[in-house]
């Protein structure tokens, strides 16, 4: 039979089995060389990529803080989203591009292949934006960029038609009432 306190005729037990685990661990981590990846990015980064540690100092460093401007400045180049985001400021940013007295009477309606509806207050306002085409062309491509729009479409505001509905009255109809 075994002894209650001691040593096991089968092997070492409790505390001294303990011991000589820990001890066995303890060798196998002598014997190999250390290859821990300490500073690895947890996304998936290359081998080579090694994370950066402690203070950064007093110059740039690309662990500071970035300003959003920039990040998005970044993001829309890498995606390759110019093009559509110099549209779109053609949108947003509607009096900033063509001057807030023509931005009063105008607004963009569509842009299409190059290609840039406006659409006036009045009759008078459609005919002075055609006479000033070729300068809003050369503000717009100043501030979004050359190629987003090449060519101006410009007509006067949408008018109702009359040629139908319970009141209709034979005749030519109103002439210049819009303008």
């Amino acid at each position: 039979m075994g002894a209650v306190g001691g040593t096991d005729p089968d092997g070492p037990s409790g505390p001294q089995l303990a011991r000589a685990v820990l001890d066995a661990a303890k060798a196998r981590r002598d014997a190999k060389p250390t290859t821990r990846r300490r500073g690895s990015t947890g996304g998936g980064g290359g081998a080579g990529e090694r994370r950066m540690r402690g203070y950064s100092g007093p110059g740039p460093d690309p662990r500071d803080p970035q300003p959003l401007g920039a990040v998005l400045d970044r993001l829309v180049k890498a995606r390759g989203w110019q093009q559509p985001a110099a549209e779109a400021t053609v949108f947003g940013a509607w009096e900033r591009v063509v001057g807030p007295e023509v931005a009063q009477h105008s607004r963009p309606v569509k842009l299409e292949n190059g290609e840039l509806t406006v659409e006036a207050r009045s009759t008078a306002w459609a005919t002075q934006l055609r006479l000033l085409a070729g300068s809003l062309l050369k503000q717009i491509a100043r501030e979004v960029g050359h190629n987003v729009v090449r060519k101006l479409h410009i007509h006067g505001p949408a008018a109702p038609s009359w040629s139908r509905g319970p009141r209709r009255v034979r005749g030519r109809g109103p002439r210049d009432t819009y303008g």
